[in-house]
């Protein structure tokens, strides 16, 4: 078996290609159940975001697995293949395991060491779980992805950085405020970086919001999305008064706020500190402004270096989590391993157990005589021999399993014990209860898209939809 992971990102693909990939939430468990049932697929995982669209499959072999997934994201978005050729990528085995990683950890995210992906990720596998799509491989590799990236967070300060000019302006002010709870926050225009400021200040605590702009409808607009005041651009030297923290983004020839103004708002303030953020270029505040007793002014260039120097710092210890990684695709790796040598270990205790029951069962007839307590020492004892007799041999084939010959080293151990004949039957009964699983998928299926006469009464959209899942 192979694992293999195709897909598109924020690097390889714009949002207007990506949106056209974005797999409907409501109709993923169908997406899933078709993807389960292509060709050469065993179990399948399917990751949809904002900024990528990718699917995990383990298949029973590499070649043509590609071409196959291909054809299903064609035939489910209806987007012929020679315009996904230039965006797609595809990794095998090894590279898409450690993608898999990369992307749970955030290290492959647009903000590197964000953490939402992992809750995507998570979302995601328990969606396919929930639909019967995943199996003992993906069962244990995006726990295992998930269980890393959240150790990844706690054990390293990846995330401690802000690498936004709009989120460090904000960490930026918990250093003089401890916190924003009760802070008054004024924004001068209304543009999209004060917009994202104002909703880390808010979600850090800030509770009153005051938004001053020249053009006063715009003003509204953004103060009704914060819940907060809107004023006219006359206002602006009133306000500075009251509030806490001023965030300036007009796009003005000239400063806005002069030193004369700030100093006589701070008469009024009784040596509360006032701290200013001048996101504009061309700067909205004159600089002079930061020699006033108590105001702490900050530019963009000061935000730009905290986040050039915290990019810096994210990437050192995006460094220790790819050894995380590394070490974590070596585990999974070893148990890999010890998976292909699991029906063997498991055939030859069904074995031991046959024989020792068997066993048993004759000395007992030979034997009538012996007392329950004899019987129940004779039972413990022999079992124990058989279990010790089983234990190097075990332990061996364990070792073996892991090393470059371990496909011939299992080979060899089943032939030794003549376990043929119970690991053909367990291939029996595995292949049964998967025709039995697909069955079912196809049952759910025909009941999702429902018959001829309720197709006709649907709704275009519903029946659009339930002719893509058909492949019609």
């Amino acid at each position: 078996m192979h694992i293999i992971a195709v897909g598109l990102n924020y690097r390889t693909a714009p949002v207007e290609i990506r949106e056209q990939f974005a797999f409907d939430e409501g109709l993923l468990p169908l997406a899933l159940q078709q993807l389960k049932e292509t060709k050469s697929i065993l179990e399948c995982v399917i990751v949809s975001t904002c900024n990528r669209t990718e699917i995990y499959a383990v298949v029973d072999r590499l070649y043509m697995c590609g071409h196959y997934v291909r054809n299903f994201l064609e035939n489910w978005f209806r987007i012929p293949r020679e315009r996904m050729k230039d965006y797609l990528y595809i990794y095998e085995d090894r590279r898409a395991i450690e993608h898999l990683f990369r992307v749970t950890s955030g290290l492959d995210s647009m903000v590197i060491g964000e953490t939402q992906i992992l809750g995507q990720v998570r979302d995601a596998f328990l969606k396919a779980q929930k639909e019967k799509a995943t199996g003992t491989m993906f069962n244990m590799l995006f726990k295992q992805a998930v269980t890393m990236a959240k150790r990844a967070h706690s054990e390293t300060s990846i995330g401690e950085n802000p690498v936004s000019v709009s989120y460090a302006a904000v960490e930026l002010g918990k250093r003089i405020f401890g916190d924003f709870r009760g802070k008054t926050v004024l924004i001068v225009g209304a543009g999209k970086m004060s917009e994202l400021t104002l909703k880390h200040l808010t979600a850090g605590g800030a509770e009153k919001v005051v938004v001053v702009n020249r053009t006063f409808e715009k003003a509204v607009d953004l103060a009704s999305k914060m819940k907060g005041t809107a004023r006219p651009i006359d206002r602006l030297n009133d306000e500075l008064e009251q509030a806490d923290i001023v965030i300036s983004s007009t796009g003005a020839p000239g400063y806005v706020l002069n030193r004369a103004a700030v100093k006589q708002a701070m008469r009024g303030r009784r040596s509360r500190p006032l701290f200013m953020i001048d996101i504009a270029v061309p700067r909205d505040i004159d600089p002079e402004i930061a020699t006033i007793s108590n105001v702490y002014l900050y530019d963009i260039d000061d935000l730009e270096l905290i986040v050039e120097t915290n990019l810096n710092e994210r990437q050192k210890e995006a460094a220790k989590i790819g050894i995380m990684i590394d070490k974590e695709i070596e585990a999974f790796d070893q148990w890999y391993k010890l998976l292909g040598v699991s029906p063997a270990i498991r055939a030859l205790q069904q074995k031991a157990v046959a024989i020792h029951d068997e066993t048993m069962s004759s000395m007992l007839n030979k034997l009538p005589e012996l007392g329950e307590r004899e019987v129940k020492i004779i039972r413990k004892l022999s079992k124990s021999m058989l279990n010790q007799m089983m234990r190097d041999p075990i332990m061996r084939i364990k070792e073996l399993a892991g090393e470059r010959k371990g496909e011939e080293a299992i080979q060899m151990f089943t032939h030794l014990f003549a376990l043929e004949a119970l690991l053909d039957e367990a291939r029996a009964d595995e292949e049964a209860e998967q025709a039995a699983g697909k069955a079912a998928a196809a049952e759910r299926k025909k009941e999702a898209l429902g018959g001829s006469e309720e197709r006709e009464r649907k709704p275009l959209v519903a029946l659009a939809a339930g002719e893509l899942l058909a492949g019609t």
